[in-house]
């Protein structure tokens, strides 16, 4: 079972449950609020979306002490429980820069590991940050053809503002990158270990990275019939 986790003295970290029923419709107010805020959009869930995955053990919330919401993930299945995608993370404005994000995500990714043992763990995100508390938990960038095949999951990208990016290249590339936890991938010596790519130390290199995939991308978004537009998205990956 996994245990709720206090940190600093000031939270408290655990699975969710039927005492956090009424913090649903906050939360998708601040997820909603955060997207539009970063420019960009994110799957939108209801309030009762929010307190099924509470009700079915689904979902990592963070509190103060006193009670307060401040942090939140949850945890989705594709195609029969074959993959596990953690997902929605958001955290209070107030309370950022605290480490609470990497702290739930430690808490979902434990959770997800627990439900669902076998199950590849997945990743969207624009964020370095989440793509560096990804790297710690072990996963890996992909390409978006190494993500779910279903539909429904591709359908939570229709309510983000670079959708029509994603149908555009079919699906080959977006803002987002891929990552992928795989529990079956065999133990690395250390050597291939540091010569894995470790975006806490080539963070700089990403963001370079990320401005000029974004930059292309827009641009081939005001000219979708450009005949170059192979060559520049396969330069970027």
């Amino acid at each position: 079972m996994i245990q709720q986790d206090i940190i600093n003295d000031q939270y408290i970290v655990q699975v969710a449950n039927e005492n956090h029923l009424q913090m649903a419709e906050t939360i998708c107010n601040e997820m909603e609020q955060s997207a539009k805020a970063r420019g960009t959009g994110i799957a939108k869930r209801s309030p009762v979306y929010l307190m099924e995955k509470m009700l079915e053990g689904k979902a990592v919330i963070a509190t103060t002490v006193a009670g307060e919401w401040v942090g939140f993930c949850y945890v989705e299945t594709w195609e029969h429980g074959k993959f596990v995608a953690n997902s929605g993370l958001i955290v209070h404005p107030d309370h950022r820069k605290s480490g609470l994000a990497t702290n739930i995500k430690q808490k979902a990714f434990e959770l997800s590991r627990s439900k669902f043992p076998n199950a590849k763990i997945i990743g969207l995100t624009t964020s370095l940050a989440v793509m560096k508390i990804n790297s710690d938990l072990g996963y890996q960038p992909v390409t978006l053809s190494e993500l779910p095949a279903d539909e429904a999951f591709w359908k939570g990208c229709s309510s983000c503002v670079n959708y029509d990016i994603l149908t555009r290249t079919n699906r080959k590339h977006c803002l987002c990158t891929g990552m992928l936890y795989d529990p079956e991938e065999p133990k690395k010596n250390e050597q291939e270990k540091q010569e894995k790519w470790n975006f806490l130390k080539e963070s700089k290199l990403y963001e370079r990275w990320m401005k000029l995939k974004e930059r292309i991308l827009f641009r081939l978004k005001e000219r979708p019939r450009a005949r170059r537009s192979e060559r520049e998205l396969e330069a970027v990956g």
